[in-house]
């Protein structure tokens, strides 16, 4: 059994989902474990993981969307050290996850035909968020 831990940096452009299935199975690649587990871990509170559908750009939007609606920005939060968008972001994390376990098989992740790994950045400004990985087999 072995493993093999590292970190990506990814740049968000401010609120949205940031697809980000390439640069992890990249880093999976170079790692050389050809059956194991795959952790991915958001290192932000106001920041988080999902795996969703990459073929339709129109369910992005549409999750975007929602979760603006569900958790929206408002001063009525206590919270609001750093802006309106403060406390909807750490709400929305949440209601995510900051954490993903992905079986890898033959060396892939086990994706879905549709799926795809998503950056969700809740906050409004451009940030640099850090994932670290982990990965576990043979």
């Amino acid at each position: 059994m072995r493993q093999a831990h590292g970190s990506l940096t990814i740049g968000t452009r401010g609120q949205g989902l940031v697809e980000i299935t390439r640069e992890v199975a990249t880093w999976l690649d170079e790692q050389r474990i050809v059956n194991g587990l795959l952790t991915v871990f958001c290192r932000h509170t106001s920041a988080s993981l999902t795996i969703n559908e990459n073929a339709a750009p129109a369910v992005r939007r549409d999750l975007e969307r929602y979760f603006s609606t569900l958790a929206p920005e408002s001063r009525s939060y206590e919270h609001d050290d750093e802006g309106p968008d403060d406390m909807p972001a750490h709400l929305k994390t949440a209601l995510t996850d900051v954490s993903l376990s992905i079986p890898v098989q033959d060396g892939r992740m086990v994706l879905g035909t549709w799926q795809g790994m998503y950056l969700f950045e809740h906050r409004t400004a451009p940030h640099r968020r850090t994932l670290a990985l982990h990965v576990i087999g043979e």
